[in-house]
C-alpha cells in the first residue's frame, strides 16, 4: 500500500488509519461488521457466553464463600469448644497449683517446726553429752582413785599377811625349838606358803640309804623338792639350822643325784633361825640361805 507520492505507509501510519477509518467502515458496511464479529467470536466469547461464564464464576465464588463460611463457623465452633476446654483445664491447673502451693506452704511450715525441734533436741543432746562427759570424767577420776586406794589396801593386806606369816613362822620355830610344835607342822606351813606364792610344786622325797652314804649307816633319807617344768630345786625347810644340818643337807643332795640320776639346779635352805656360823657355811657351800619363803627368788622359774 502506497501513498499518492509513491511512498509506502509505515506501520504506525497504517495503525492510525485503521483506528480512524475502521469504526466508520463497520457502521457503513454490514458484511464487514459480520466478518469482524465472526472473527472475534473465534477468539473471544460473546456477551451472553461472557455473562454466563461470569455468572458461573460468581456462583462458584459464592459457593466457595459459603463453604468457607461454613468451614469457618465449624472451625470457630471447634475453636470455641477447644478454648472452653483450655479454660477449664487452665482453671483446674490453677486450682491444682493453688492446692500444691498450700501443701508446699504446709510442708514448709512442718519442716521448719521439725527442724526447730531437731535443733532443740540436738542442743539438748549436746548439753546431755557434755554433762555425760563431765560425769564420766568424774567417774574415771573416782575409779582411778578407787583402784589406787585398792592397790594400797591390797599392798597393806599383803604386807600384813606377810608379817603374819613371818610372825607365825618365827613363833612356830621358837615353839619347835622349845618343844611346843612339831617339825612336820612347820614344814607343812612353809610348803603351803611356797605353793601359794610361787608357780612351783613342793614334793617330799623319800628313799632308803642302804650304803649309809649320808649318816654312815643305812637310814631313811628325806628331801623337800621344789619342781617347775622338770627342773629340780632341793630345799631344806627347818625351824632352825645348824652347821651339822648344812653338812647333812649336802650329803643328802649327793645321794639324790647319784640314786636318781638327776642334776639339782639349786640348793636352798629356809629357816628363821640359823645357828652361829651356819648361814656362812651354807653360803660358802653354794647353798642359798633364806629366813622366810617370801625371800626366795624364783624369777628363773616363772610361768611363760
Amino acid at each position: 500500500m502506497q501513498k499518492k507520492n509513491g511512498k509506502p505507509y509505515t506501520k504506525e501510519e497504517v495503525r492510525q488509519i485503521i483506528i480512524t477509518e475502521l469504526p466508520k467502515l463497520i457502521k457503513r458496511d454490514i458484511k464487514l461488521r459480520e466478518f469482524i464479529s465472526r472473527l472475534f467470536e473465534e477468539k473471544f466469547a460473546d456477551k451472553k457466553k461472557t455473562e454466563d461464564r461470569f455468572e458461573q464464576l460468581l456462583k462458584e465464588i459464592q459457593q466457595q464463600r459459603l463453604e468457607s463460611e461454613k468451614k469457618w463457623e465449624e472451625n470457630n465452633k471447634r475453636w470455641e469448644e477447644q478454648k472452653k476446654l483450655w479454660d477449664e483445664q487452665n482453671k483446674k491447673w490453677w486450682e491444682n497449683q493453688k492446692r500444691l502451693d498450700a501443701m508446699q506452704a504446709e510442708w514448709n511450715k512442718k519442716w521448719e517446726e521439725n527442724n526447730k525441734r531437731w535443733e532443740e533436741n540436738n542442743k539438748k543432746w549436746e548439753e546431755n553429752n557434755k554433762r555425760w562427759e563431765e560425769q564420766k570424767k568424774l567417774w574415771d577420776e573416782q575409779n582411778k582413785k578407787w583402784w589406787e586406794n585398792q592397790k594400797k589396801i591390797d599392798a597393806i593386806l599383803e604386807e600384813i599377811k606377810l608379817l603374819h606369816r613371818k610372825h607365825d613362822t618365827s613363833i612356830g620355830a621358837l615353839g619347835a625349838r622349845w618343844g611346843f610344835r612339831a617339825e612336820s607342822s612347820f614344814r607343812d606351813a612353809i610348803k603351803g606358803i611356797l605353793e601359794e606364792s610361787f608357780p612351783v610344786q613342793v614334793q617330799r622325797y623319800k628313799a632308803k640309804d642302804e650304803e649309809g652314804i649320808v649318816f654312815g649307816k643305812p637310814d631313811q633319807i628325806e628331801l623337800d623338792l621344789i619342781i617347775k617344768n622338770g627342773e629340780v630345786i632341793v630345799a631344806e625347810i627347818k625351824s632352825s639350822i645348824s652347821k651339822g644340818d648344812v653338812a647333812t643337807f649336802l650329803r643328802k643332795i649327793d645321794f639324790y643325784e647319784q640314786k636318781e640320776g638327776i642334776s639339782v639346779k639349786r640348793k636352798i635352805m629356809i629357816s628363821p633361825m640359823f645357828d652361829y656360823g651356819a648361814r656362812e657355811f651354807a653360803l660358802s657351800s653354794g647353798i642359798e640361805a633364806y629366813g622366810y619363803p617370801e625371800e626366795v627368788d624364783f624369777k628363773d622359774l616363772q610361768k611363760d
